[in-house]
């Protein structure tokens, strides 16, 4: 284990930083070989946890960072210092690039190596990896291999079988944005083995939080459009669809203001524009799908609009952690018509293909270990598809994963199906009641920071006084008061028809429970105590993960 003392002194020395303790004690932790889950809001330096360390441990650090874009962002900030060189690995680069890249790996000229979840599934990059002593794994974004987390990602959940194949080298998860429930299924599923949990507090006191609610869809629109053209940028303004993204920049631009549309259907070279552009304050909004800013490094964005609802509260608290980075004031206005929770549930539609899973498991033994390239090989199946097949078989218990690849079980395809049918539409009963969650934030008459943090696990007893709930009820005499939970979050409770599951948050007369099978339920408490519905306290759960039913 290295010395705070010296991870101090190497954090001045190379990168000017100043370590505050809830950094030192990740550090301390994977340098004495351990993993690490560090839950921390954007900005508060969960990066440090790896890069002070990587300097002053043996072997290279393998960064898993799900957008090149991002990537691109992380290695300039870190060849900007006097930190080793980073490089990238990954599919927009050219062969010669990629190969010098690996050369530089090869030789110890580089110390960090970026690379994005789906080449940490190819055999050849596993080989290189396996050539080089490895200092630590870190899974940036690391809320991406939860389904249950607001932006999941099949390919990370087979990064624990590249870890194994990599000889167990420490592995290090950041996110900015995961409760008590997605903290536990980082875990799970990363394989951690006793990780030191660093989770700092939620709350953004420095960002203002609005809804304003329409009825009408065109003046919502023309609502948004004022908004943002008297708001002081940077900002940042979400909407529900690319063709939206596309009109309401162009509609800003009319006004004066100068604006860039972000979707995942531009260009490669033009989404690189845009993020160029608007980092180096050539633009001062971007209008994006969610597609845009995951992992954004710009500190003093002074707005986050919301043009439409989006899918769950997790992904709302991501996209709007974006603003106020530099601790100035900043605001977060969502734009609200219950009519748009229908668009947000038709994003959320899960759906299991079943000619792709029988020809999947068809295409496996029993008894010989298939890799993915095989499987592709065999099925003509390949990227996003085959790795989401092979998840949802692997859930449905009809395939296991080892060191040499994936075997299937001696099982009836149809049975296999009927049991991942069973698991998809379970995801997607979830689903739907996380679009819920997001109502119950927009429609609440209660202090929205104490509604947002609670959805998190964070118990949050006074108003903020920085919302406009609470200015509202103050306005009209009518101030909230402090709340204490009927039960406390993590409590798990057993539902006479929904199961189990485990309190997320709660009022005096209320609580919120994430069901395993049937999702978030805000559950009156005067109906639990008078109808006897729920068991309180079953079991600990507290380190437990949620789960949905596979058998029949």
């Amino acid at each position: 284990m290295i010395r705070r003392s010296d991870l101090q002194e190497a954090a001045g020395r190379v990168f000017g930083w100043t370590l505050r303790d809830e950094q030192l004690d990740g550090m301390e932790a994977v340098s004495g070989g351990r993993d690490v889950l560090a839950v921390m809001p954007t900005g508060s330096g969960k990066s440090a946890i790896y890069q002070v360390p990587a300097i002053l441990m043996p072997g290279v650090t393998v960064v898993v960072s799900p957008l090149i874009a991002l990537q691109q962002d992380q290695i300039e900030n870190l060849n900007d210092t006097a930190a080793p060189d980073a490089v990238a690995v990954n599919s927009r680069q050219s062969a010669g690039r990629t190969e010098r890249s690996w050369e530089a790996v090869r030789a110890g000229e580089a110390e960090y190596v970026f690379l994005a979840p789906e080449q940490m599934l190819k055999d050849e990059v596993i080989d290189r990896l396996s050539a080089v002593e490895l200092a630590m794994v870190v899974v940036d974004e690391a809320h991406c291999v939860s389904a249950w987390g607001h932006d999941f990602r099949p390919s990370y959940l087979r990064l624990a079988d590249a870890v194994r194949r990599l000889g167990g080298a420490p592995v290090v998860a950041l996110t900015a944005t995961a409760s008590p429930v997605v903290r536990a299924d980082i875990v799970s599923h990363l394989g951690m083995r006793d990780p030191a949990v660093i989770a700092t507090g939620f709350d953004r006191p420095n960002i203002r939080l609005e809804v304003e609610h329409h009825v009408d869809d065109r003046d919502k629109r023309a609502a948004v459009l004022d908004a943002v053209a008297a708001l002081a940028g940077p900002g940042l303004v979400y909407t529900a669809t690319r063709k939206d993204a596309e009109r309401c920049a162009a509609a800003l631009r009319e006004r004066g203001v100068a604006a860039g549309a972000y979707h995942a259907g531009l260009r490669a070279a033009d989404r690189d524009e845009v993020h160029r552009a608007f980092r180096d304050d050539d633009i001062d909004v971007v209008v994006a799908t969610s597609a845009f800013g995951m992992g954004i490094d710009k500190a003093d964005v002074r707005f986050v609009v919301h043009a439409s609802i989006p899918d769950s509260v997790d992904s709302y608290y991501q996209q709007v952690g974006r603003a106020g980075r530099d601790g100035r004031d900043a605001v977060a206005r969502l734009f609200y018509r219950p009519e748009d929770l229908s668009l947000a549930k038709f994003f959320m539609t899960a759906h299991a293909d079943e000619e792709r899973l029988t020809a999947v498991f068809g295409a496996l033994s029993t008894t010989t270990p298939k890799r993915l390239r095989q499987l592709s090989d065999d099925t003509g199946i390949s990227g996003r598809a085959l790795t989401q097949a092979v998840n949802l078989l692997e859930q449905a218990a009809a395939v296991r994963s080892g060191r040499r690849g994936f075997t299937a079980v001696d099982e009836d395809v149809q049975q296999v199906l009927a049991r991942a049918v069973r698991i998809t539409e379970a995801t997607e009963r979830v689903d739907r009641t996380r679009v819920e969650m997001m109502r119950g934030y927009a429609e609440t008459t209660d202090c929205r920071r104490r509604n947002l943090l609670g959805y998190f696990g964070e118990l949050m007893a006074h108003p903020c006084g920085n919302c406009d709930s609470c200015e509202d009820r103050a306005g009209r005499g009518h101030p909230l008061t402090d709340e204490q939970p009927a039960v406390p979050p993590n409590t798990p409770v057993e539902h006479r028809e929904w199961g189990h599951g485990v309190v997320i948050s709660g009022e005096s007369d209320r609580i919120t429970v994430l069901f395993d099978e049937f999702g978030y339920r805000t559950l009156a408490m005067d109906v639990v105590r008078d109808a006897h519905i729920l068991t309180i306290g079953a079991e600990d759960v507290s380190a437990g993960t949620p789960r949905v039913a596979a058998s029949s």
